[in-house]
């Protein structure tokens, strides 16, 4: 088939600002994108062809807006499975599969597949509602403290809670959720598989990830990780077992624990681009994004070596901020060797909200993490 400057259609489900940096790739091969997302002011709405507001779970707006795409894929995990699942039966391309997105979509049917699997992870359980963990608990059936997740709906940090006292479990909504075993890990890392549709796959290198300890979101993303290349090769191969059981087809994104005593566990999978690969853009030969496209369209895999060291830092609204969004000192950084800031256009703030990130790039990984320091104490994300 031929996407360059054809009649060629490809649909982005959610634009966020991981649809708009696909959108950097789709220019480029100028490949004509449609875009479906809630808001009026989504950050693709400026790059792409055609732009469509609508719900994303709602399964007519997106059964409807998929008929009119050649291929379809999201970035986004909250979109309507039934819709795709019937769009893939008539016969247009899904990317990844609704099957891939099923699985993955709830996060105690993915921690079923990777029993089912034998891929190593935490040992946890499921629970209907909070009121069957909270028996579980006081019959010591499961004991404080432990790992909350809500089983849905789940996002940077959101419906996710470390459980440490009977207090802090009576704070928890009444949903669906999980309970983990409380991982004692050296290290966060992550692996990016990408896969195209004819089965060719290979791994970006291993990456860390540095948390904030309050919001539970990555501030740093360290490429290469600083860990021995024993672990990493060990890394990479739990990323493709994954990769492999789940077959999906575009970039997969596995989170894994390093335990103390070197065990790999995966944490959990998003089947789309991934805050762990957005230093990518910067510092590797083919970036996470234009790899998206190029497997969804089942052209061959770029080169995933890195050029120079990468860090990420993530750009998060300040707390005690809330509004039009105002960037402090974004020029004094840009002074700074090797920063380069992506600005996602999302015109509010609020605490903890991904507003965008700044790459570091340097020939020295310790080196680029001095200014990625640097850059994290300087810029500020407030409101007017």
């Amino acid at each position: 088939m031929n996407y360059f400057s054809s009649n060629f259609k490809l649909g982005i489900l959610g634009g966020g600002q991981l649809g708009k940096m696909l959108l950097y790739t789709t220019r480029k091969f100028d490949v004509y994108t449609s875009v479906l997302d809630p808001s009026a002011e989504a950050p693709c709405k400026i790059a792409c062809n055609e732009f469509h507001q609508g719900d994303l779970m709602d399964f007519e707006t997106v059964y409807n807006f998929g008929k009119n795409v050649d291929v379809l894929t999201f970035e986004i995990e909250h979109v309507n499975v039934d819709a795709l699942q019937k769009l893939e039966d008539e016969g247009v391309h899904v990317y990844p599969s609704a099957k891939t997105l099923q699985t993955i979509q709830n996060k105690g049917i993915q921690k079923l597949f990777y029993q089912k699997h034998h891929i190593p992870t935490a040992p946890f359980s499921i629970y209907m509602s909070l009121e069957e963990l909270l028996h579980s608990v006081e019959n010591d059936v499961i004991s404080i403290p432990f790992v909350w997740k809500s089983t849905q709906f789940g996002y940077d940090g959101t419906g996710v809670k470390i459980v440490r006292s009977l207090a802090d479990l009576e704070r928890l909504p009444n949903v669906e959720c999980m309970c983990e075993e409380l991982v004692e890990f050296k290290n966060e890392l992550a692996v990016i598989v990408s896969r195209n549709v004819s089965g060719e796959v290979k791994t970006y290198p291993v990456v860390e990830m540095e948390f904030h300890p309050e919001a539970n979101q990555v501030e740093y993303v360290i490429c290469p990780a600083r860990i021995p290349e024993n672990i990493q090769a060990k890394a990479k191969k739990v990323a493709l077992q994954v990769s492999e059981a789940l077959q999906h087809t575009g970039i997969l994104a596995v989170e894994l624990f390093q335990t103390q005593n070197d065990e790999i566990l995966v944490n959990e999978v998003a089947p789309r681009p991934h805050n762990s690969g957005h230093y990518s853009i910067e510092a590797s030969y083919t970036d996470q994004f234009e790899q998206h496209i190029r497997a969804i369209l089942n052209l061959p895999l770029g080169n995933t070596a890195s050029k120079v060291a990468g860090i990420m830092v993530n750009l998060v609204g300040a707390e005690g901020h809330t509004g039009e969004v105002v960037y402090e000192n974004i020029e004094k950084i840009m002074q700074l060797e090797g920063v380069t800031p992506h600005i996602y256009g999302k015109k509010q703030t609020r605490p903890f909200r991904k507003m965008g990130h700044v790459t570091i790039v340097n020939e020295d990984v310790a080196e680029a993490r001095k200014v990625a320091a640097t850059v994290k104490q300087t810029i500020n994300v407030i409101s007017k």
